[in-house]
């Protein structure tokens, strides 16, 4: 499983450092301020907590069963909340209007809570 989480730490690195530089660079011509902000903030967070699975894959000592509960928690959070932003904020770019699907973001969001808050109350039980 460490090498799971790892792994995915890393490609959700890469992407967050691509998606990143596609929305400093590609997107500054073609979308307002407040989108590239929005944008930006995806990216952020992406890049916050596929550091955190890189940590949790290949330093902290917590049982297995924890580690899958924040990593499922983690990456499902990640897709769902980074990616509804990407989505959101190059909404004037697609036909799709992405703000029906707007309800996404504070799930995903609340999966990052909850796999934070996972992994207090696993470290907390382990280190005691």
């Amino acid at each position: 499983m460490n090498k799971t989480i790892f792994m995915t730490g890393i490609i959700l690195g890469v992407l967050a450092v691509i998606l990143g530089a596609f929305g400093a660079h590609g997107l500054e011509k073609v979308l307002d301020t407040d989108a590239i902000d929005t944008f930006e903030t995806g990216v952020t967070y992406q890049m916050y907590h596929a550091l955190l699975l890189l940590v949790l894959g290949g330093v902290i000592p917590i049982p297995e069963r924890t580690k899958k509960v924040v990593y499922y928690l983690m990456t499902l959070g990640v897709v769902l909340f980074s990616f509804s932003i990407y989505f959101l904020a190059t909404n004037a770019l697609t036909g799709f209007d992405f703000r029906t699907i707007g309800f996404i973001t504070p799930i995903g969001g609340t999966l990052l809570i909850a796999g934070w808050g996972w992994l207090g109350l696993g470290c907390i039980r382990h280190f005691n």
